[in-house]
């Protein structure tokens, strides 16, 4: 199947928030104690493309308004997954970040030079990330159309807080809402985007 058929053609790049952006900028202006805490959920299984274990990392500093992960290599070449302030998120938002981030180390993206913050390239990547995300939170989660739309809530009141205008808040959730209706496995998914990467290992 190339690329998931349509899956590239279909999925919206609009959203323009990439996750592993840096939390601490959206507590500017926030009063801390007024911030609502959840527990933190424990982190899904991960392996990237090369079938290395990813590493997740707890990085609370500061207390902030909004959870974040990266995806990254550490300096050992490690693949890992740092976890900030996750308990300002709710737990299925917390799934769905720990998920996003897994997909950038599942889809090569952490070892492909890194396009610029927001070009198509850029854009197009969190869009894939955020597919993989909802599809893992389906299949492996049991997610239903309840469980959908927490993640869609939160996504929408962390995007908007940050300054999104709906145009990008809706882009994101209709995409997420097209991969989660009309595609198949997360792996399936991830096999075409590794396939026409040409990073595949069979």
């Amino acid at each position: 199947m190339p690329l998931q058929g349509t899956a590239l053609s279909i999925i919206l790049p609009a959203m323009g928030l990439a996750l592993s952006m840096a939390a601490s900028n959206a507590a500017i202006g926030q009063d801390a104690q007024t911030l609502t805490t959840y527990d933190v959920v424990n982190p899904p299984p991960c392996t990237n493309n090369k079938g290395e274990m990813v590493r997740f990392i707890e990085r609370n500093g500061e207390r902030s308004a909004m959870a974040a992960g990266m995806a990254i290599r550490d300096r050992n070449g490690q693949a890992v997954i740092f976890r900030s302030n996750y308990a300002a998120a709710p737990p299925e938002f917390q799934r769905f970040i720990d998920r996003h981030e897994c997909a950038h180390h599942q889809t090569g993206d952490v070892d492909r030079p890194h396009p610029p913050r927001n070009s198509p390239e850029h854009l197009m990547n969190e869009s894939i990330s955020d597919c993989v995300a909802i599809l893992r939170l389906r299949d492996e989660e049991g997610f239903d159309r309840a469980g959908f739309s927490r993640v869609a809530a939160a996504m929408r009141h962390d995007m908007a807080k940050i300054g999104f205008p709906e145009i990008s808040i809706g882009s994101r959730i209709g995409n997420i809402d097209n991969c989660y209706s009309k595609y198949g496995s997360p792996q399936d998914f991830i096999d075409g985007i590794l396939k026409h990467r040409g990073l595949f290992q069979p």
